[in-house]
């Protein structure tokens, strides 16, 4: 089981990267997979093809509000991991034929993911369920990785855009990993689809970490995103599907 992280800014493309990457992993029969949405957003589950609530699956965050809010219980003198873990495995994973997916959602309480991210860290230490990938998307705010919510991943992939603060989000995200003493193999960097191809020469140089290449630009992205439609129904010829297969064999995972 390997387990890998995907961050960045908003609107680089990092969770259409995340949904792609999936149809990468099914198309090439490297499957289950485990999908865990950490982004309070919430589009990993809609670029998959999974509707949570129509499926009757909970957030995170949603369990922990029903369990100490709604029916007052307390969070002191037992944890949020042991009061709570079976339910997350019974209500919050949506099952699968091919992956499973769980969602954090939003915060329980104004400023604060430190219940949601102790549950997760709890659920993915006993998992009972085999799992090929577990392939992770995660806010810029890199909140979550923070509480290391989980202390070993093989390989963290950073997408970027054309801004300043999007390279500088690398060097702080490198930063934090290594601060928190999270352990990985490789950091790499992947060019959003908005990233000017003359940027491209740069960004090993400018970042300090490994540049895999840029995630095409592809209308057919564009068109199903803006309808809600699954990006794992693409075509097999889509570009952004092409680019982001061949950066996973500069990967080495293809």
């Amino acid at each position: 089981m390997k387990t890998l992280v995907t961050m960045g800014r908003g609107g680089t493309g990092k969770t259409s990267f995340v949904a792609l990457m999936t149809k990468c992993f099914i198309e090439n029969n490297k499957v289950p997979l485990l999908l865990v949405d950490l982004d309070p957003d919430q589009n990993l589950a809609e670029m998959v093809g999974v509707d949570l609530e129509r499926a009757g699956i909970r957030t995170i965050s949603e369990l922990i509000m029903e369990t100490f809010l709604k029916k007052g219980g307390t969070t002191i003198g037992v944890s949020p991991t042991e009061r709570i873990e079976t339910t997350i495995w019974e209500r919050g994973l949506y099952e699968g034929d091919l992956f499973d997916l769980i969602a954090v959602g939003t915060k329980w309480i104004e400023g604060c993911y430190c219940l949601p991210d102790a549950a997760l860290k709890g659920a993915l230490s006993s998992m009972v369920k085999k799992y090929e990938f577990i392939l992770i998307d995660s806010p810029a705010g890199l909140e979550h990785l923070n509480r290391k919510i989980t202390t070993r991943v093989d390989d963290i992939f950073d997408v970027i855009g054309p801004s300043n603060k999007s390279f500088e989000h690398v060097k702080r995200a490198a930063r934090i990993v290594s601060e928190v003493g999270i352990e990985f193999n490789h950091f790499f960097i992947v060019g959003g689809y908005q990233l000017p191809n003359d940027l491209e020469p740069t960004v090993q140089k400018s970042t300090g970490q490994e540049y895999l290449g840029k995630i095409a630009l592809d209308v057919q992205v564009q068109d199903a995103v803006m309808a809600g439609k699954s990006l794992l129904n693409l075509s097999k010829e889509s570009v952004a599907y092409q680019s982001v297969k061949k950066l996973m064999e500069n990967a080495g995972y293809l």
